[in-house]
């Protein structure tokens, strides 16, 4: 904590160097206008610009406090580690209060500025005062703006999504990338981007498969003769998963899900630490149970029957073809 504090001091010497030559110039100003012979409206011009520039170096250091709070916070945790669910839900919960908090202070600081001058406070009171329909009209064309703003709120509170979170969002499969105060980036698997406002992901239904953890089960399915070996499979489907370094060691299980009019339908389930290495592995796993199959037991796989009638029966074949 002494050390992350000497940190936070340090970096803010370093990035307010720009408001630091403003405060200096703004001082050595008003030092030469006291001393200058300046009529009252040329002190006052003087003054009032001093004042709009005291106003945007508040808010620049502001900008600057919170981003250097932000970085030095984001420090504790560590995305590219292989349990970073806790590292992503303080990043992306950081990540939109920070951009939130930004666009807050950009605007109270332009709104201050404003209300410096006269003209501009005089007619702001009397558009608060009388111009009802304007506001309605401002604020249904702002409606996307502040809709998606409150989102981003919520979504920094409630989290549904995270940074780096295996999502399936209109039917694609993908991660979250990036999360802005108004709309998520998708990264989806074959490597395009999906950009959706941050509204969607509270008024849409889509899957969060890394919600609370990473870890997830697969499930590869196969089709296979009524004669194959369940248990055979079974203990071979163990040893694929002992033998594979993407299996957890935490599910592995065989078992028939259906039968059908030629096939039995069996599920193989395996886990694994995150989403990525369990479509690997059922990929694994399928390939080799199909490959320990045709090896050991070719009878096993899906195939058409015709039965061979005897002789004494063919005229009864006829006769219900004929029917």
């Amino acid at each position: 904590m002494v050390a992350e504090r000497d940190l936070f001091w340090r970096s803010l010497v370093q990035r307010t160097e720009g408001p630091s030559r403003l405060t200096l110039m703004m001082i050595a100003v008003a030092f030469a206008a006291s001393i200058a012979p300046l009529t009252n409206g040329q002190a006052n011009v003087i003054r009032h610009l001093l004042l709009v520039c005291f106003i945007a170096l508040v808010g620049w250091t502001a900008r600057t406090v919170l981003h250097i709070w932000v970085t030095i916070y984001l420090r504790r945790f560590k995305l590219d580690s292989e349990d970073n669910l806790l590292a992503r839900k303080h990043t992306t919960q950081s990540r939109i209060l920070q951009r939130v908090a930004g666009w807050l202070i950009v605007t109270i600081t332009i709104a201050v500025a404003l209300m410096t001058f006269e003209g501009v406070r005089q007619y702001g009171v009397s558009l608060l005062a009388s111009a009802g329909a304007a506001g309605l009209v401002l604020g249904l064309a702002l409606q996307p703006l502040l809709k998606n703003l409150v989102a981003g709120i919520q979504l920094a509170v409630t989290q549904p999504i995270r940074l780096e979170d295996a999502v399936i969002v209109e039917g694609e499969w993908g991660n979250v990338e990036e999360v802005t105060s108004t709309y998520v980036v998708i990264r989806l698997w074959d490597w395009r981007r999906m950009v959706l406002p941050l509204s969607y992901f509270l008024e849409h239904p889509f899957q969060n498969w890394t919600r609370e953890s990473a870890s997830l089960i697969g499930t590869a399915m196969i089709h296979v003769d009524y004669t194959a070996p369940v248990d055979v499979m079974r203990r071979k489907l163990v040893e694929i998963a002992e033998g594979s370094r993407l299996w957890d060691g935490r599910v592995v299980n065989l078992q028939v899900t259906e039968l059908r009019a030629e096939t039995m339908e069996v599920r193989m389930l395996v886990s694994a630490t995150n989403a990525g290495r369990t479509f690997d592995l059922r990929c694994e796993v399928r390939e080799k149970m199909i490959a320990f199959l045709q090896a050991e037991h070719p009878g096993a796989l899906p195939r058409g029957r015709a039965e061979v009638l005897g002789q004494s029966e063919m005229p009864a074949a006829r006769r219900a073809l004929a029917a």
